[in-house]
């Protein structure tokens, strides 16, 4: 830990590797930092702006952002919350997210970070949007009702499944998600183990016949808030002094 940089989060003095971003070295540090866009596994895209923290006071995306000595970071403010629950409301009026008849309700990290932000209605109007639902697949469906443009299916098909099934089309208010096909999703090589299918963050991507084989109010967000398994962290460490 020689090489290790110091530098502050709500107050907490944390150590972090170089080359490590905010989110990375909160992360291991035990601290949450809210992300949808970001995984583990994939290529920063730093699209999704739910990571935004104030770093020595200038918004900046914690999973795109390095470590920087004595940098000082609010995670934790009501400011930073108030951004990122606009964001939130953003994405569910932008789309047709309709919790409760939905298979990913409980899974859903949308909905999990509607809850933990203490959404329980949006404060936009509701855009209604008309979008379509590709079930031409065997086994896979998109529906883009629920697709927020995060990118994890885009990337996990390029970069781990080596398929490019999936791409954006458009600019803007018309950007939404395609299929690298003349036809529809039938007509490419996506298949049901593929990273992509698996990765994504709400309802817009799923496999056919096992969306119920866990019930509702058995599924992981039913059982502890998102960004739970991060903080325990924290507490284990705490605990152990």
């Amino acid at each position: 830990m020689s090489d290790a940089i110091t530098f502050i989060i709500d107050g907490v003095e944390i150590k972090a590797q170089p080359g490590q971003t905010i989110l990375q070295a909160a992360e291991a540090a035990g601290i949450y930092i809210p992300r949808l866009c970001f995984h583990p596994e994939l290529k920063v895209h730093g699209s999704c702006r739910v990571c935004t923290v104030l770093v020595n006071g200038r918004p900046q995306a914690a999973c795109t952002q390095p470590v920087a000595p004595g940098m000082i970071v609010d995670n934790g403010s009501e400011k930073i919350a108030a951004i990122r629950r606009a964001i939130i409301d953003m994405l569910f009026v932008e789309g047709n997210h309709f919790c409760m008849f939905c298979e990913k309700s409980g899974n859903c990290e949308l909905q999990a970070m509607a809850y933990r932000f203490g959404i329980a209605a949006p404060q936009y109007p509701y855009l209604f949007p008309q979008r379509e639902v590709d079930a031409s697949h065997p086994d896979i469906f998109i529906d883009r009702n629920r697709c927020i443009l995060c990118g994890r299916c885009v990337r996990a098909s390029r970069d781990v499944d080596g398929k490019t099934v999936f791409e954006f089309v458009g600019r803007g208010h018309h950007k939404k998600l395609a299929v690298n096909a003349d036809a529809d999703l039938a007509a490419t090589n996506a298949a049901a183990t593929d990273k992509a299918v698996q990765i994504c963050p709400v309802g817009a991507l799923l496999r056919k016949r096992v969306g119920y084989k866990i019930p509702v109010g058995q599924r992981l967000y039913d059982h502890e808030p998102i960004g739970s398994a991060i903080e325990k962290k924290q507490a284990s460490a705490s605990a152990d002094k």
